[in-house]
């Protein structure tokens, strides 16, 4: 065997062990920060509140190689005047219109609804 031969032997495994580690914990990374946020959800009071839409937007995920979907935003703007952006269903997201005002209903960073206030959203 040449000199650089043995060396070839001994590299690419730890590569591909660090490549694999590297990997390996940004899957358990997700998967746990999905899972937290999945129970703080669920841990959370639903809240009811008065909210105007000032800002909708969508994020294309995927593409090329890998089926490509989009994820649905819409920014609210509460009574206090606090805002929040929550991710929405894609009929949702086509239902509602910035300028909207009504009730927001939403646990934690989960919406779980919207509701027009037809008196302020006619005139």
């Amino acid at each position: 065997m040449q000199p650089g031969g043995e060396i070839m032997f001994q590299v690419v495994p730890v590569m591909i062990g660090i490549i694999f580690l590297i990997v390996f914990s940004i899957i358990v990374f997700s998967v746990t920060k999905g899972l937290s946020e999945w129970s703080n959800n669920n841990q959370s009071p639903e809240q009811k509140v008065k909210a105007k839409v000032i800002g909708k937007r969508t994020a294309i995920r995927g593409g090329g190689e890998s089926r490509a979907y989009s994820l649905y935003y819409i920014t609210f703007q509460v009574e206090e005047g606090d805002r929040m952006e929550l991710k929405v269903k894609d009929n949702d997201y086509g239902m509602i219109i910035e300028g909207d005002r009504g009730e927001l209903i939403f646990q934690g960073s989960r919406f779980l609804g919207f509701h027009l206030d037809s008196a302020v959203n006619e005139g």
